[in-house]
């Protein structure tokens, strides 16, 4: 079985098909998805690829786990699952009794008993089935954006697609501190140039105020003098 490959973009569609039409597509765990390579498991959803790229959600023992296509392959038809089973370690061998000493002219002493070295058997825990750590999908992006249109200067914000809050108008001075906290070069010389150009004409329009109110003024110091 070539469990090297992942699943192609077509096999992922297939597979989506298949889930659609009610069946759970097999399939088989390449090397990339480490110590449970080559045993089989059953698709059961395809999530968002745009939000991980472990979207495949698949059935494997009582795990139902996420993982991408490139740690999975299309099981061959007829292939059930084959679990590794771990192989036995060999036991110690036993030291090999010492050879017996001969001597001669020397009277014999005896031997002293050897006690056997006791090898302690220790049950070796069952071998644990490597899991993927599940990635918890963090919170949507949230936007922030502070616009000048028709004199006005508004901000809103928006997380992800939820509207937080409507664009509302804000001051002149403000939109020129918020602008003061984004270090971009030509960001807060291009705020200024708008505040200078709106500054110019309120100035000008103050002064036409003023000409026609010193108008008024007279015609009414005008009439006065006429009663």
């Amino acid at each position: 079985m070539d469990a090297g490959q992942g699943l192609s973009t077509s096999e992922v569609q297939s597979i989506r098909e298949s889930l659609a039409a009610g069946r759970k597509p097999r399939v088989v765990f390449t090397a990339s998805a480490g110590q449970i390579a080559g045993q089989v498991g059953q698709v059961i959803e395809l999530t968002d690829p745009e939000v991980s790229d472990e979207f495949v959600v698949v059935r494997f023992g009582r795990d139902e786990l996420p993982f991408s296509p490139a740690d999975l392959a299309v099981a061959p038809k007829g292939v059930t699952r084959r679990v590794v089973e771990p192989k036995p370690e060999p036991e110690p061998e036993p030291p090999a009794a010492a050879a017996p000493e001969f001597v001669l002219d020397t009277p014999r002493v005896p031997a002293q008993r050897q006690e056997e070295p006791k090898v302690e058997q220790t049950e070796k825990p069952p071998a644990r089935r490597a899991v993927k750590a599940v990635k918890p999908k963090g919170p949507a992006g949230l936007t922030v954006t502070l616009a000048y249109a028709d004199g006005e200067w508004t901000v809103a914000a928006q997380q992800g697609s939820k509207a937080l809050a409507k664009p509302y108008v804000v001051k002149p001075a403000e939109a020129l501190k918020m602008v003061a906290l984004v270090d971009v070069p030509g960001v807060q010389e291009a705020v200024e140039q708008i505040l200078g150009t709106e500054r110019a004409e309120a100035e000008q329009q103050a002064e036409r105020l003023r000409a026609e109110l010193a108008e008024i003024e007279a015609r009414l110091a005008e009439l006065r003098e006429a009663r």
